[in-house]
């Protein structure tokens, strides 16, 4: 393979495999898979969030190299996908009265959009606030600027995580001296990858069947209404089946073999029995009410998160992805339990992506984030090239600054939904804030002490004894002429 000049490297932290993978984007849109690697991540990521910061960066760093080794050029920056249980949505109301006949400007909504990114909730950080709409007198609007009203409301969606577990996020890539381009939230990547614009317009719930997490995301009218991550996934299933005394190796295989989302009361044969291994069996009607009852306990969960307005929205249907969307009759199982006759199975994104890859190809909804994130790269993550001759020991060129460097740092409200400032990015942010307003500060005293001299000018000359004094000058002058 000739080393690659551009490329985009997006990775996911999965809770059972961490992906990284390197693509490049052709002009008709589609992405060349140029490489994929994947480490188990089981010991160090649960339910989607870091534990252990040493051994995650490890692990980043370990996949870079392999990246690195099978492109034969530097990564220079990588795309990453925020998930995990602690991330859900909260809503927010901001209402600010105007004075009568004032028209709606873009510089009101902005106050409106910072005054909302203030909040704060203890112990959560907001990533990403996604606008509603804004409430004009007692109109909705999606753009308010320009309307006339004595009164604005926004209505805005605060997806929010654990503070301890945003830090962590971040520690792990500074520790592992990878310098990252962009944080996305990895659920609107997928939505985006996945979701077609009819869907989102018309309303729907793309759920994500992970293994140790369920994602639910709320659409309607094109906006996310919803987000909610469950803690439960395949795993459970898995786990449950393990109680029926076997290893959890044994479980997951069974699992994959013989497990069904839904089955019939009258297809189930009481005498048939399932191998566990040449030795041992189980019965097939314990196995069934087994998988069968976790599942419905998941999908039970995911219909709780939907908000009862949304129910008779829903025109979208249920999307269903992940790797749980593999199981046999998941659709029948969604629509047993929540009623929705629409379901379809997201085994791959919309996105036309060429790879040789097996685990791509196979199309099974497992690599339909981390391709979501890598379709949401713009930035090229190509450095030098390897040398294969080089020193095997040789030390990495530490890049110089970060990667919001290279362009000015964003405010909360320029930030483009779904993508999450990292802590480098805020505190740039925070510091050309306040310098802007320690400029503005310093103008507006200027401005003061220059009205102030003027109006002490102004009363100097109108003085009793200045007027005087000219009056003399005056005369004086007068007098000198006459002579």
């Amino acid at each position: 393979m000739v080393a690659a000049k551009e490329f985009i490297v997006a990775i996911e932290l999965g809770s059972s495999k961490m992906t990284g993978i390197a693509g490049q984007k052709n002009l008709d849109g589609s992405i060349n898979v140029l490489a994929v690697v994947k480490e188990p991540s089981s010991s160090f990521i649960r339910k989607g969030v870091v534990y252990n910061i040493d051994k995650t960066a490890q692990c980043l760093t370990s996949i870079i190299k392999k990246l690195e080794n099978q492109l034969k050029t530097e990564i220079t920056q990588v795309y990453v996908g925020v998930g995990g249980q602690s991330i859900r949505s909260v809503r927010n109301i901001i209402a600010q009265d105007l004075p009568s006949e004032t028209i709606v400007t873009q510089d009101m909504v902005i106050e409106l959009m910072d005054a909302n990114r203030s909040m704060t909730y203890q112990d959560q950080e907001i990533l990403d606030a996604a606008v509603q709409e804004y409430k004009v007198g007692s109109q909705l609007q999606l753009d308010p600027v320009g309307i006339q009203a004595t009164r604005l409301e926004g209505n805005f969606l605060n997806i929010l995580e654990r503070k301890a577990f945003y830090r962590n996020l971040n520690k792990c890539f500074e520790t592992a001296g990878i310098r990252v381009a962009e944080m996305y939230l990895a659920p609107l990547a997928l939505a985006d990858s996945v979701l077609t614009e009819t869907e989102k317009r018309s309303g729907c719930v793309l759920v994500d069947l992970g293994a140790d997490t369920t994602t639910v995301s709320v659409y309607s009218k094109n906006i996310l209404r919803h987000l909610a991550v469950i803690p439960l996934g395949g795993n459970n299933i898995t786990k449950d089946i393990a109680t029926l005394q076997m290893e959890e190796s044994d479980a997951e295989r069974m699992k994959l073999k013989y497990a069904s989302a839904f089955t019939d009361n009258n297809d189930i044969d009481n005498d048939l029995k399932y191998s566990i291994d040449a030795e041992r069996q189980i019965e097939s009607r314990k196995f069934i009410e087994i998988v069968e009852g976790r599942l419905e306990e998941i999908i039970e969960n995911v219909w709780f998160q939907v908000p009862s307005e949304f129910y008779d929205k829903l025109l979208g249907g249920i999307i269903v992805t992940g790797g749980g969307s593999n199981m046999k009759n998941i659709e029948r199982a969604f629509t047993n339990h929540t009623h929705v006759e629409k379901i379809r199975l997201a085994k791959f994104v919309t996105q036309t992506i060429i790879s040789n890859n097996e685990d791509i190809k196979s199309h099974n909804g497992m690599m339909n984030t981390v391709l979501g994130l890598l379709a949401k790269g713009d930035i090229n993550c190509a450095g030098e090239e390897v040398d294969p001759n080089g020193d095997l020991f040789r030390t990495k060129k530490e890049p110089v600054g970060t990667a919001v460097d290279a362009r000015q740092p964003r405010q909360a409200s320029e930030t483009p939904q779904g993508v999450i400032r990292t802590e480098n990015e805020k505190k740039a942010a925070d510091e050309e804030k306040r310098r802007q307003q320690e400029e503005e500060e310093r103008a507006r005293q200027e401005e003061e002490m220059r009205q102030q001299e003027e109006k002490e000018r102004i009363r100097k000359e109108n003085s009793f004894w200045n007027k005087a004094w000219k009056g003399i000058k005056k005369f004086g002058s007068s007098m000198i002429e006459e002579e």
